[in-house]
């Protein structure tokens, strides 16, 4: 039996206990779903709400068929204005044939415009 109880995790225990790769611990901080402390050296500490988030996530993410990414989209769309209005207003939208296009041109139109956005990449 230990003599005392450790506070936090390193990111290498807290991989190891919550079957999340350290990479994929890297990128859920970098997405701000989890945010582990710092230790005065600067190695991330994983305690008890850390711990807990990962776990709930994790259920999250079995529970709908969701990727990280998926949840990290709707942690944003939570918290910027511009970006869910933006995704609602394109929700809504119905794709419409520019004026100045002939219905007979307008699939023509529509691949060009998508050539030069992948050249523009």
């Amino acid at each position: 039996m230990l003599a005392f109880r450790m506070e936090a995790l390193t990111i290498h225990e807290a991989a190891q206990t919550t079957g999340w790769s350290a990479r994929m611990l890297r990128y859920v901080e970098r997405t701000g779903l989890v945010t582990p402390a710092r230790s005065g050296s600067g190695y991330r500490l994983y305690g008890p709400p850390e711990l807990q988030r990962l776990r709930t996530l994790k259920e999250l993410l079995a529970r709908f068929g969701l990727g990280l990414s998926d949840v990290a989209f709707a942690a944003r769309m939570a918290t910027d204005a511009r970006l869910r209005d933006a995704v609602g207003v394109w929700l809504q939208a119905q794709p419409e044939r520019p004026e100045h296009v002939d219905a007979a041109d307008w699939l023509a139109f529509e691949q060009d415009k998508h050539q030069r956005l992948l050249a523009a990449a």
